[in-house]
């Protein structure tokens, strides 16, 4: 058995990935997500079609290599965080769209919480804020809004999973997750490491309706499926953090940052949760065996998503990769921001009523300015979530670890670490997300020995060093910073 096979279910996709022995990709294979929008605010998925969608590419990853299950070491699953499913136990069937992460029609129910002075409470115990963003208030809001749902859920007939709950579901039969997706939920403590019963109360959840939750990397049962049968199924770690762990970001203070959908900048900082002052999260990196360990995290809800408004919506490239060369065919923005934030606000600012908002627009505007204005948001809100960390845990930033889609852009990498101040460095392998869960799940079947086998592994294409002044840095983000407060409670 010489590969693992990671299943990434992001956002938009689902995609299946064959790592060998070295981290090497053998194979990929992806699929499209389709995504609705009942209502402004709302966003949903086919829970059904993501699990064909998945497994549709795990077969067909093992077809283009032309290998068989008995290849196969092992199966690491890394998904969409927060996205929310509820689903009868006895057919195996969702009573309602998945409910994604960027989802915002739980607002108010937020709201509410807030005003009962609640969220103190649900910050010390969960590391999180009271945002629609977590599955929590989603889940309240199904139980709450499918007819009988309640009911049933109580009856023990309903079983919730966000989506590695779900696939796991459907590999093994078996209704579990781990600390690092139980950790997004606002229901569970960070400190006892189990579902709080204080916090279902608030939210009015029957603990019938949670998945068991185990460790990161431990062989949970094996595939049942054709073309997957008796496969381990070994590793489970929400996306931006498998993606920690696949750039060996695993001694405290190393960081990296996921460019995809939305940008994630996660901090490992050890055994101890650090509570955040500046608005961050305190989450669950991951458990290996009872060994529990934390990050500090930021999240922008719409980092690369931005370029696919550019590409879909006004339709001003043809391809994400075009954006690039049609930025540069200006030498600045212009004097033009963009505030991408088309589903509020994330960290540092738990805006859900912020709006999108272009600002600084004139008659010598051309699309070049706003494809710069695109790319340079994204790298401004990361560097907002830096400053806020830096606050937290007091440690300077030697240089970011950075990945997922977006970091083929060298114009925005450079732009990155002009806007930082310190090196940003590209992994040879940009797929951290599934590296990380292939890493997980190679661990708990013994395919890699230890994480110091693996930190040999990790090597840097490309280190994209600071180039620009700090005063013009320090100008352009003051320009961005007004920008943002503009955007601010559009939508309140």
């Amino acid at each position: 058995m010489s590969y693992i096979l990671a299943l990434d279910e992001g956002t938009t996709s689902a995609r299946a990935i064959l790592f060998d022995r070295q981290g090497r990709i053998r194979a990929v294979a992806q699929k499209e997500i389709t995504q609705f929008y009942p209502k402004p605010g709302w966003v949903e998925h086919d829970a059904t079609e993501i699990w064909k969608a998945q497994l549709g590419v795990a077969r067909g990853a093992l077809k283009k290599a032309r290998l068989r299950p008995r290849d196969i070491a092992a199966i690491g699953i890394t998904n969409q965080r927060e996205t929310s499913v509820l689903w009868d136990r006895r057919t195996g069937m969702p009573i309602h769209r998945a409910i994604v992460w960027q989802d915002r029609r739980t607002a108010g129910a937020c709201d509410r919480l807030r005003e009962g002075r609640h969220e103190k409470r649900f910050q010390k115990k969960t590391g999180l804020l009271l945002d629609p963003y977590f599955s929590g208030t989603k889940l309240a809001w199904l139980l709450d809004q499918v007819p009988g749902a309640r009911r049933r859920a109580q009856a023990g007939e309903l079983a919730f999973g966000t989506i590695d709950t779900w696939l796991t579901w459907q590999l093994t039969g078996r209704h579990l997750t781990d600390p690092s997706n139980a950790s997004r939920t606002l229901l569970f403590n960070l400190h006892t490491g189990q579902w709080d019963p204080e916090l279902l109360r608030l939210l009015k959840v029957p603990a019938s309706v949670l998945p068991e939750v185990v460790p990161s990397a431990a062989v949970y049962g094996e595939s049942r499926l054709k073309g997957l049968e008796g496969i381990p199924v070994a590793g489970i770690a929400g996306d931006q953090q498998a993606a920690l762990f696949g750039q060996m970001c695993v001694k405290p203070g190393l960081t990296k940052n996921t460019y995809g959908t939305g940008c994630f900048m996660l901090q490992n900082t050890g055994t101890k949760p650090v509570a955040s002052h500046n608005r961050l999260l305190t989450t669950v990196a991951w458990q290996m065996g009872k060994r529990l360990e934390y990050a500090l995290e930021g999240s922008v809800f719409i980092g690369g998503a931005v370029v696919q408004w550019l590409r879909d919506g006004l339709k001003l490239i043809r391809t994400a990769a075009e954006i690039e060369a049609l930025a540069n065919t200006v030498k600045d923005n212009g004097g033009v921001y963009l505030v991408p934030a088309f589903a509020g606000l994330g960290a540092p600012h738990w805006d859900a009523y912020a709006r999108g908002l272009c600002i600084g627009l004139t008659g010598h505007t051309t699309a070049g300015h706003l494809a710069r204005a695109v790319l340079e948001s994204i790298a401004f809100q990361v560097a907002d979530l830096q400053d806020a960390m830096r606050a937290d845990s007091g440690i300077p930033l030697p240089e970011l670890r950075a990945d997922g889609g977006a970091v083929r852009n060298n114009l925005l990498m450079q732009f990155q670490a002009d806007i930082l101040g310190v090196p940003v460095a590209r992994p040879a392998v940009t797929e951290s997300t599934a590296l990380g869960a292939a890493y997980l799940a190679g661990l708990a079947v013994g395919f890699w020995k230890n994480t110091s086998e693996l930190s040999d592994q990790w090597r840097v294409e490309r280190r994209f060093e600071p180039r620009m002044s700090r005063a013009r840095a320090a100008e352009l983000r003051e320009h961005w910073s007004r920008a943002v407060q503009r955007a601010k409670r559009w939508a309140d």
